[in-house]
């Protein structure tokens, strides 16, 4: 890890859409939801590997798929590209599940030292989806996301967790 805060981006699993309903019901896959209604595949990275790992490695992802990163703490988050295949659209959410800070077509990063990209503002999910994404979802800064973490991660993520 890049700093205490640093995640590593990578891209999704391009065969993941073909067994995404039950991974959905599993609690792996959740979807998120746009203010205008669309929805969005995502996977969890929940502990601190999965989170370092982030979508690393692989060679694409498929349209309205990503991954979603949940911390125990807003804080400013740092991501960065290093292993990673394609650009991403890396988007921070606040407690609230606001976007709070984007930034769109993230390039891959073929050799260190590998920029850091990150918000100015307090974050407490990260959301990961292939470049041009977010323009495509239409998702702009404060836009509200909706989602239903699965009851194994409710307390994890619980509103005390939630403010430094």
């Amino acid at each position: 890890m890049k700093g205490s805060w640093a995640v590593r981006g990578a891209v999704f699993i391009a065969g993941a859409m073909t067994v995404v309903r039950p991974a959905v019901q599993g609690g792996r896959f959740i979807e998120v939801y746009t203010a205008e209604g669309r929805t969005i595949v995502v996977e969890l990275a929940v502990t601190p590997e999965e989170r370092a790992r982030g979508l690393m490695f692989r060679e694409k992802i498929l349209p309205g798929q990503g991954m979603l990163f949940l911390f125990e703490k807003e804080g400013k988050p740092a991501f960065w590209m290093k292993n990673t295949l394609v650009p991403l659209d890396i988007l921070w959410l606040d407690r609230d599940r606001r976007i709070v800070h984007i930034e769109p077509d993230v390039p891959p990063c073929p050799a260190e030292p590998c920029p850091s990209y990150g918000p100015g503002r307090d974050a407490l999910y990260v959301l990961e989806l292939a470049a041009g994404e977010a323009k495509r979802y239409n998702l702009k800064l404060f836009d509200g996301l909706r989602f239903v973490l699965p009851d194994r991660l409710r307390e994890f993520i619980s509103p005390r967790n939630r403010r430094p």
